[in-house]
């Protein structure tokens, strides 16, 4: 029994924390959490925590962010009331790791106009420098009009110089020019978007030809997007959190996010010893499995549990070219580096939300002749129509933790099987507690 000790249950998982609190020998602390009528949280601390060590267990699936703002208020509370210390445990960490693809699969375009004015909603303003590149056209300014109303301007002030006209030719000059201002401030104020050709005196053409078209992303180009990630980091450092401790961060980067302590748990020692114990002998042993990465940033976690298990590795590369009117990412050419044939493939990722990548791994696997298909993720968040598109699968079976609840997704899903972290959580809290390495449970 762990003395001197509280932990707190936060309404994302409370099953998590009842498996760790059984593995440390102490009950949960009690604490109230709902919410006012105008829907704002309310968090009420119901027994002392003045000097000590304070663990709040808050995962980061499903309302994600209720349970943020949950998490910021219950450690404000903890330090308020005098707290030695606040670790706040998140078995997925928020906002990590985001699909490059809304779910929507809809676009916001970069500016957007209401069409109640009278502008075209399509309509943006170039989005590369307006310095030309060598060989490239020139420019076109704001909206492409304004250069070509200079041009007329100049053409038409050395036509005067070089012809010398008379008051006459002047004052026709003057209508012209007229017309040609008037002409542009109707595209200033962007009240007429036909193709409008008229003539001067001059001979030019003031049509709105050179009007800049719907603007299609380049290859490589990626839209202004927020890093969420950094911007949690610093609401739960802001908050009063001393210690922060999660489980297979997406980018093991985000550590440098903080200004505190992180311990970043490994999920994958449970991981391999599921397949030692319960995939390996089931299937021929060791030579007729392969660990397959379904992608190259996973590809450093599933080498690691090939080598410690003596098994071969393959790779799936995923080449994103969407097509030229379409940014839909789901269209990636998928390749296989590595052979399957004949094999026991088995899938190792950190995270699941909508099954997309693993699945699509899955049905290339199956046409490369693997017999059997395993899938290990480490965070199954499994959101959307996730389960229906696993039992449509060619994959056998999906493994994964219960660092987010599971209890309806197992319902949905006949194929997912969930193994507990309860235990690798309490032990680290208790390392945590007593000032004890934790990498010793990694070695």
């Amino acid at each position: 029994m762990v003395r001197n000790i509280v932990v707190f249950a936060g309404s994302s998982h409370p099953q998590l924390t009842d498996a760790i609190c059984t593995h440390l020998g102490i009950p949960p602390s009690n604490i109230v959490l709902s919410k006012f009528s105008v829907g704002e949280t309310r968090v009420e601390i119901a027994e002392s925590v003045r000097e000590k060590d304070v663990y709040i267990i808050q995962s980061g699936g499903g309302k994600v962010n209720d349970h943020i703002m949950e998490l910021l208020i219950t450690i404000s509370a903890c330090k308020t009331a005098s707290a030695k210390r606040v670790t706040a445990v998140l078995p997925l960490f928020p906002y990590s790791r985001q699909p490059d693809v809304p779910y929507n699969k809809v676009g916001a375009p970069l500016a957007r106009t209401p069409a109640h004015i009278g502008v075209d909603p399509k309509y943006t303003f170039d989005s590369r420098p307006t310095t030309p590149l060598p060989g490239d056209e020139e420019t076109k300014g704001l909206n492409g009009k304004h250069d070509s109303l200079h041009k007329k301007l100049n053409d038409l002030s050395l036509q005067n110089k070089i012809n010398g006209e008379g008051a006459a030719e002047k004052s026709k000059r003057k209508d012209t020019l007229e017309s040609v201002q008037s002409d542009a401030s109707s595209s200033a104020g962007y009240i007429d978007h036909k193709p409008v050709s008229s003539s001067n005196s001059l001979g030019l053409t003031t049509a709105n030809s050179n009007s800049p078209s719907e603007f299609k992303p380049q290859r490589g180009y990626k839209q202004w997007v927020a890093q969420a990630g950094t911007l949690i980091a610093d609401l739960i450092t802001c908050a009063g959190a001393d210690h922060v401790i999660t489980m297979d961060l997406h980018d093991p980067q985000y550590q440098g996010f903080f200004d505190i302590p992180v311990d970043n748990l490994y999920g994958r020692n449970i991981i391999k010893k599921y397949i030692e114990h319960e995939i390996v002998p089931k299937n021929g042993g060791a030579s007729h499995c392969v660990i397959v990465s379904p992608d190259a940033g996973g590809a450093k976690r599933a080498t690691s549990i090939a080598d410690a298990l003596c098994m071969d590795f393959a790779l799936i590369h995923k080449e994103r070219r969407p097509a030229a009117e379409s940014s839909d990412r789901s269209n990636a050419t998928m390749l296989l580096v590595g052979s399957v044939q004949g094999r026991t493939a088995i899938l190792v990722d950190d995270l699941a939300d909508t099954s997309n990548t693993i699945t699509r791994a899955a049905k290339l696997l199956k046409k490369q002749g693997a017999t059997k298909i395993f899938a290990l993720v480490t965070h199954g968040v499994f959101s959307g129509d996730a389960c229906e598109r696993i039992n449509a699968s060619a994959i056998n079976k999906v493994i994964t933790t219960d660092s987010v609840p599971q209890h309806d997704h197992v319902k949905r899903s006949p194929k997912i099987e969930v193994l507990s972290i309860g235990s690798i959580f309490a032990e680290a809290i208790r390392r945590v507690h007593h000032g004890e390495s934790i990498s010793t449970l990694f070695d």
